[in-house]
């Protein structure tokens, strides 16, 4: 269990915490620390519970006990990286061992808390995770960003980018699509413009992310 409470003048990224343990113990002892360190809690009492609650777009901190009925830890973060993949896992555990931390950050667990721990590494770890968490949100929205300009696109003009991203010069764009340069420098600006792509490089940079 946490040793040392925090007082409430740590800032702390947005997000939520989500505390899911089979002990009530357990959950009150942790959402006192974070509480009193500013971040927004909800707790659940199994794993099952905690997935029905979450959904694709959730993001935010797990904080995940190992030993539960049912479900463990290690099969709850294996199932929340394919449901909701904008969440960070915090896997604790009084049992942790080498075998058990390798395949929890396989699974894309961002650590493995070993109880007794100091509440600072708790506060320090769910920041890191809200952070790694809001991150995620971010990628997120920039890809859907970017595939709604995507479906903008004309689809000669998507061919154009097509052919501009795997490296073709505009003389090579014209000759493959038997149009004039002058039509292809046209269609290029337009989807430069339409993407928000200041050069050839970002574009390319832009359209590979998306891939």
């Amino acid at each position: 269990m946490p040793e040392e409470l925090l007082g409430d003048n740590y800032s702390q990224p947005n997000g939520e915490v989500f505390i899911v343990d089979d002990d009530a113990i357990v959950r009150r002892s942790l959402q006192a620390v974070l509480s009193l360190s500013g971040f927004k809690i909800s707790q659940f009492a199994s794993a099952r519970q905690f997935l029905a609650h979450c959904t694709p777009s959730q993001s935010g901190c797990a904080l995940v006990d190992m030993r539960m009925p049912e479900m463990n830890g290690l099969e709850l973060q294996q199932e929340l990286a394919g449901k909701c993949p904008l969440m960070s896992v915090i896997i604790i555990t009084g049992h942790a061992d080498v075998p058990l931390a390798v395949r929890a950050m396989k699974s894309g667990a961002l650590d493995v808390l070993q109880k007794p721990f100091r509440s600072e590494k708790l506060v320090e770890q769910v920041t890191t995770a809200l952070t790694v968490s809001a991150a995620k949100v971010s990628a997120a929205q920039r890809r859907s960003g970017l595939q709604q300009k995507l479906r903008s696109l004309s689809n000669r003009e998507r061919d154009v980018m097509n052919l501009i991203v795997e490296g073709h010069s505009n003389k090579e764009v014209a000759s493959a699509l038997k149009l004039s340069p002058r039509t292809v420098d046209i269609h290029r600006a337009r989807v430069m413009k339409k993407l928000g792509a200041a050069s050839a490089v970002e574009l390319v940079r832009m359209v590979l992310a998306n891939s």
